[in-house]
């Protein structure tokens, strides 16, 4: 029959149990022993393998573990990267990046595939370097971490310059000699790794930290951030390229200058800066101006200033010589006053000599009519007058008599009336403030300072506590009464 095999005649027919026959030595295996099986003999045979392939449906789980596939033009094999591995990556996975992945074949049971394990990870060659850059570029200038509006200025004068950059480099010493020479300034060093693993995360740090010093702290917050580095292959400045870096870079709160590599060399973090230096020296030449400049520039301004001040002075010094040659002299002002003055001079002499003479001679005319007879015969013609007039100075006396009579009994009794008058006898007048004599305890009450009035003199008294105390009677105790 079409199709048969030629060791049909040797199986035996199908049967409904299945039946282990005599001297049959092929047992069954359970599908977790054939999936140990093919496990062990795939990675005995491919204990080690190096696959260049682009990267596919890359996804990194909760857990930490990196999931992703390797194709080429007709193949694709699935790739797993456990989480301490893809800690470790230099650059992050994304799809369509060429890679090259070292590692091991194993297979996975539970779907009957095999994959490998990814045990390192590069990627494969500069190209392939260069388009993951462009992409990472394009990415995060489409969030705008790069955009103009961004960008703040640089402090003129900074009083403190953080450097983030290797300790050991030529790159430090570099960015010190340049500041001493043109201003010197404190600087704090943060020191990093600035290539291989982890050199992006201690950069970033560093960036973040300066922004985080507080105001006044024990480490002083510097004005201006550098971040550093000397010049390399595209390998070696892969840190500042780093997604991590370029972000701390953008939320720095500190202005940052930029100078990775020399003057050809572009990483993101150039993009992300502030500002971008072609170099290291050419950074901290931006930081700081040249201190030389500025003491020129101060004198030049001072020389600026004394001649501005000085200019108008001279001027008006000129002007008021020029109006003063156009006054007319003192002398020749006061000659028609002095003039005036001994014209009234003259005149106020020969007036007051006229004066004279004339007051003289009314003088003269007057004492003619007055004589000792003439005021004797008028002084005798007055007595004459009073005598007719009925007025005798015992009339007087006796209406002045008669006044005293009506006077005399008040002036007995009158020291009786006085109010001071019982205090002799123990008697105290009260009086308010406005020296009113209160004979009312409610009037006192009303009132908060007293005068108490005794016979040798007077007692301030301040009332408190008035409307609480209580009147004694007056049998508790003899003589006088409380006042109040």
């Amino acid at each position: 029959m079409a199709g048969s095999s030629p060791f049909d005649a040797d199986l035996p027919a199908s049967a409904l149990l299945a039946e282990q026959s005599a001297g049959d030595n092929a047992a069954p295996l359970s599908v977790s022993e054939l999936s140990a099986m093919l496990k062990r003999v795939v990675e005995d045979r491919f204990g080690f393998v190096r696959l260049r392939g682009e990267l596919s449906g890359v996804k990194r789980a909760a857990s930490g573990h990196l999931y992703c596939s390797l194709k080429d033009e007709s193949a694709v094999i699935d790739a797993v990267m456990w989480k301490g591995t893809a800690q470790r990556l230099a650059f992050r996975p994304e799809d369509g990046i060429e890679v090259v992945a070292s590692g091991k074949l194993t297979t996975y049971p539970g779907r009957s595939k095999y994959q490998i394990v990814v045990e390192s990870m590069e990627i494969a060659g500069e190209g392939a370097l260069l388009a993951l850059l462009e992409k990472t570029r394009a990415r995060l200038a489409a969030e705008g971490l790069f955009a103009p509006e961004r960008k703040r200025p640089l402090p003129y004068l900074p009083r403190v310059i953080g450097v983030v950059t290797s300790p050991t480099g030529a790159v430090i010493r570099d960015i010190l000699h340049r500041l001493a020479d043109r201003f010197p300034s404190h600087v704090i060093v943060w020191p990093v790794l600035v290539q291989g693993e982890g050199a992006a995360r201690q950069v970033a740090a560093a960036v973040q930290g300066f922004s985080a010093l507080p105001e006044g702290g024990a480490v002083p917050r510097p004005d201006l951030v550098i971040v550093a580095r000397g010049g390399g292959s595209i390998e070696h400045l892969w840190a500042f390229n780093e997604e991590a870096v370029v972000r701390a870079l953008a939320a720095s709160t500190i202005p940052v200058i930029s100078a990775v590599g020399h003057e050809t060399d572009t990483s993101l973090a150039d993009f992300a800066a502030d500002v971008r230096a072609p170099t290291p020296t050419a950074a901290a030449e931006m930081a700081v101006p040249v201190r030389a400049d500025l003491y020129n520039q101060l004198a030049e301004l001072g020389l600026r200033k004394r001649r501005s001040v000085q200019r108008p002075l001279a001027l008006g010094r000129e002007r008021l010589e020029a109006r003063a040659q156009r006054l007319p002299r003192a002398e020749a002002l006061l000659a028609p006053a002095a003039q005036r003055l001994d014209e009234l001079s003259e005149r106020l002499r020969r007036g007051l000599k006229d004066l004279a003479a004339s007051e003289r001679e009314k003088l003269r005319e007057v004492s003619r009519h007055l004589s000792m007879p003439l005021l004797r015969s008028q002084l005798a013609q007055a007595a004459q007058r009073l005598e007719r007039s009925g007025l005798s100075p015992a009339l007087l006396s006796l209406g002045l008599e008669r006044a005293q009579a009506r006077f005399a009994p008040l002036e007995r009794i009158w020291p009786q009336l006085h109010p001071d008058m019982p205090l002799s006898r123990g008697y105290v007048r009260v009086t308010d403030a406005a020296s009113r004599t209160l004979t009312e305890r409610e009037q006192a009450a009303k009132e908060t300072a007293l005068v108490l009035h005794f016979r040798d003199g007077e007692l301030p008294v301040a009332v408190g506590g008035a409307r609480a105390r209580k009147s004694r009677p007056a049998a508790d105790k003899p003589g006088q009464g409380d006042l109040f």
